[in-house]
């Protein structure tokens, strides 16, 4: 059975893709790292929330949107951050295809890229230092392959999103 979908985003690259949505429910100092961290790096930015507006707004939305601009492919991966990153992340897994995943220091990005091919990254704007966002962003781009031993579990997920069961 083909668990995959022609819209779901190539996450199993060798290169890091470029195009990222970042996005937040309020302009902590992480944000702005992340923004202009990302930039320098030479990835486009494609903001959501407050990154667009430059003004609050609702954390759910935010999550969604940036969930939905990954699972379509008009963005390579994305970036989420609330208060404690954990709305934005359950926002963003409500779209099929996305694997949000919570990572407030650099060896929880690394395994989630390793272990749980996540394509998006939350963090908390509350947690997460302007230094320690730039550390959790190289951990998340260098680490370029899934765990082959993690394999199987990753499919697992892949058919939960299309069937909604195992």
């Amino acid at each position: 059975m083909e668990v995959s979908s022609a819209k779901e985003v190539k996450s199993q690259t060798v290169e890091r893709s470029r195009r990222v949505a970042v996005g937040s429910d309020d302009l902590y100092p992480a944000v702005n790292a992340v923004v202009k961290y990302l930039t320098e790096k030479g990835f486009e930015v494609i903001p959501v929330g407050s990154v667009k507006t430059g003004k609050p707004e609702p954390w759910p939305l935010v999550g969604f949107e940036v969930g939905k601009l990954v699972a379509s492919g008009v963005a390579d991966w994305g970036v989420v951050i609330c208060y404690t990153g954990t709305g934005v992340s359950i926002a963003a897994n409500k779209v099929k295809g996305v694997r949000a995943a919570l990572c407030n220091d650099a060896e929880t990005a690394r395994g989630a890229r390793l272990w749980n091919d996540a394509n998006v990254l939350a963090m908390s704007g509350r947690l997460v230092t302007e230094y320690v966002a730039r550390e959790i962003l190289d951990a998340w781009i260098s680490t370029t392959k899934i765990d082959e031993s993690e394999a199987r579990n990753i499919e697992l997920l892949k058919k939960l999103d299309v069937e909604g069961t195992l």
